[in-house]
């Protein structure tokens, strides 16, 4: 028996099921998503159980006599005590220490990679040291920036000078915006090629035709 010519026909029966959504919603295109859904949640909750219990709880406490690490473990088992309304308030606890402690964490990151990082970037060179295409460019995000953070600015009335600024800024989000939902389109495109590469290629060359 080989599983891997099984494997490659359930494959492909599951891609045609999903398919079928393209003609009206029906049983096979329902299966085929709860099976998705199910084998992704089962995996993903093997994947997390392993990776965060296993590798960095039970290993290191067991095996490497790291006794340090038994506190955060015994904050992760007070999550599961909100699965009792009875108890759901033991769970707070857990929850406002990882809520604290990740924003420490996270907060001087972030700012740094999403604020600090864009702020420079937005940035222009100086004229001459770069060339004259950057040079415009970065004028042109300069003006993007302000008339979109102008936009956002609703603390007074978009007449006049302002309206125009902020109209300005509404172009450019609607560039954004169609840029970044034709981004989603292609990759959505991709996967659907690579299915039909799969059906078309993969699968005879698997099946010996």
């Amino acid at each position: 028996m080989n599983w891997e010519v099984i494997g490659a026909v359930v494959a492909a029966v599951v891609t045609l099921a999903i398919f079928s959504l393209l003609y009206r919603d029906n049983p096979f295109y329902r299966f085929a998503e709860s099976l998705l859904v199910g084998v992704s949640a089962g995996y993903y909750v093997v994947h997390f159980f392993y990776a965060s219990v296993i590798r960095k709880f039970a290993v290191p406490v067991f095996y490497q006599k790291d006794y340090w690490l038994i506190p955060g473990g015994i904050l992760g088992l007070l999550i599961f005590f909100r699965l009792s309304r009875r108890t759901q308030w033991i769970s707070r606890y857990a929850i406002a220490f990882y809520v604290a402690a990740w924003s420490g964490y996270l907060i001087p990151s972030v700012l740094q990679e999403r604020v600090l990082v864009q702020i420079q970037e937005t940035l222009p060179a100086r004229i001459g040291e770069v060339p004259i295409l950057d040079t415009l460019w970065s004028l042109l995000l300069i003006v993007g920036v302000i008339s979109i953070l102008i936009y956002f600015f609703f603390s007074a009335e978009h007449t006049g000078t302002l309206g125009k600024i902020s109209q300005v800024g509404i172009t450019f989000l609607m560039i954004g915006f169609g840029a970044s939902f034709g981004y989603t389109v292609m990759g959505r495109v991709s996967l659907l090629i690579g299915r039909f590469q799969f059906l078309f290629q993969e699968l005879p060359e698997k099946l010996g035709f």
